[in-house]
């Protein structure tokens, strides 16, 4: 039995990508991706929304299509993997989760 590691969302950037290279050549873009869910509330039946944010990264050609095309507000379709890695800050261990990505589309028109 194989295992399965992927994950399929469509929201809105959070802000413009963020677009670098690495000394290995290697393009590397980020990006946040915010997604809502509505909900009612069990006090006052009134409906309530809650914002969720994705951590998103592209390598290679990938990474510089989506620096090139998507901007802060875009509606994307991303597909991708999770994927958890560790830094150290003032000698303290932090972990980031982020979706590796392997396919992004567009779904507005390119001028909006």
């Amino acid at each position: 039995m194989s295992n399965l590691n992927k994950v399929m969302i469509i929201g809105r950037l959070g802000s413009d990508p963020s677009k670098r290279t690495t000394s290995k050549d290697i393009t590397v873009t980020n990006f946040s991706i915010a997604t809502n869910t509505y909900y009612k509330s069990k006090e006052d039946e009134e409906k309530k929304e809650k914002t969720e944010w994705h951590r998103i990264v592209a390598f290679d050609r990938l990474a510089e299509i989506c620096g090139e095309y998507l901007k802060k507000g875009h509606l994307v379709y991303v597909e991708g993997s999770l994927q958890t890695r560790s830094y150290d800050k003032e000698e303290q261990a932090h972990y980031i989760t982020e979706i590796v990505l392997k396919n992004m589309q567009m779904l507005e028109p390119k001028d909006n």
